[in-house]
């Protein structure tokens, strides 16, 4: 048997997140899937609960896809008035079982954002880990048409990520940089 650690693995590794990573996975070249574990050894889980019997289950829609996509989950169409921002339910709760340092984001689905200018109102949402209620997509229309979305649709994706929480402190002074406190176009690009 082969063994590798994959991309995310080995980023986790040099970033200092060792529990997400199973140093063991075997290469499958059927599914070539990286099973995550933590710390403890236990695999990582996306635990999903339906809220309501109509939900569709996030899904990865390609073997390398980062995101599950998440579906509407309504009685009705709803529209998007051009400009406007709605929520859209999902009718699933999550947990991310396993890891406590790990956060659920909201991202765009690139079609529907290149194409009919719908993305998430807050560019991402987060799912902090002991968020327990309905995942709901705030959506924003910045197109100039109206977009109708059915039941059923995919209307962002979820991804998952390593959260870092470190301690603050207050501090008089920080390091300097070559850059310092050069901020918007302060490298002329």
């Amino acid at each position: 048997k082969r063994f590798r650690k994959g991309v995310w693995g080995t980023t986790l590794l040099q970033k200092g997140f060792p529990q997400l990573l199973d140093k063991h996975t075997p290469i499958n070249s059927d599914l070539e899937q990286i099973n995550y574990t933590t710390e403890r050894g236990k695999r990582m889980k996306l635990l999903i609960k339906k809220l309501d019997e109509r939900a569709v289950i996030p899904a990865r829609q390609t073997q390398f896809s980062a995101g599950y996509d998440l579906s509407a989950c309504c009685g009705e169409p709803i529209t998007v008035k051009a400009g406007q921002t709605v929520k859209v339910h999902t009718g699933v709760a999550m947990e991310i079982d396993g890891d406590k340092s790990t956060v659920g984001l909201i991202y765009a689905r690139s079609g529907l954002a290149t194409k009919f200018g719908l993305a998430p109102a807050n560019c991402v949402g987060v799912i902090d880990w002991d968020y327990r209620g309905e995942v709901i997509v705030a959506l924003h229309n910045s197109s100039e048409n109206d977009f109708v979305i059915n039941h059923g649709d995919r209307i962002a994706q979820l991804v998952l990520a390593p959260v870092f929480t470190p301690e603050v402190e207050v501090a008089d002074e920080l390091s300097g940089t070559v850059r310092g406190e050069g901020g918007f176009g302060s490298t002329n690009k």
